[in-house]
């Protein structure tokens, strides 16, 4: 069986960043996965569940109302691996063209007090695995380390 793309990427090399994963074509649309990896793939820690459930909440609250992308974005969720996230844009889109995006991303989870959007019995299958205080852990990591002063090593994956 053939390997998927994101399993030939050498996970030993990969940093935190913006990488673009994969594009794919629909008749003319393209579609741009990015891999939005927060923290170094068998080196650091994973995540826990409820920094990642909490950052994917207001993640995506976050991106399906920005005024400029909210109706490019076709989905962002944890990737299984517990290291980072998916965003799926619709546009053929490199890395840097979303790094903006993702810094405003990342201040919406700096800044958010109050209880986590969508937490609750009735809008979540999980709501109660939910911890803000380790999503601004990892929004502050992911600031300092990657968006900070991004560079192409970070923009792009490794060889």
């Amino acid at each position: 069986m053939k390997k998927i793309a994101s399993f030939e990427i050498d996970h030993l090399k990969l940093l935190p960043g913006i990488y673009v994963s994969r594009k794919d074509y629909l008749t003319e649309d393209v579609l741009t996965t990015f891999d939005l990896r927060f923290t170094r793939p068998n080196f650091e820690p994973v995540m826990g569940t409820g920094a990642i459930h909490a950052l994917e909440h207001l993640g995506a609250s976050f991106l399906r109302n920005n005024p400029q992308f909210k109706e490019r974005i076709i989905y962002f969720g944890p990737m299984g691996c517990r290291t980072g996230f998916y965003l799926i844009l619709n546009g053929d889109l490199k890395s840097k063209d979303i790094v903006g995006l993702i810094s405003e991303m990342i201040e919406f989870v700096l800044n958010f007090e109050g209880q986590i959007i969508g937490a609750s019995p009735v809008e979540c299958g999980n709501y109660i695995d939910m911890d803000l205080n380790m999503a601004k852990f990892y929004a502050n990591k992911y600031k300092e380390e990657v968006l900070k002063n991004i560079t192409e090593e970070r923009l792009n994956y490794p060889n």
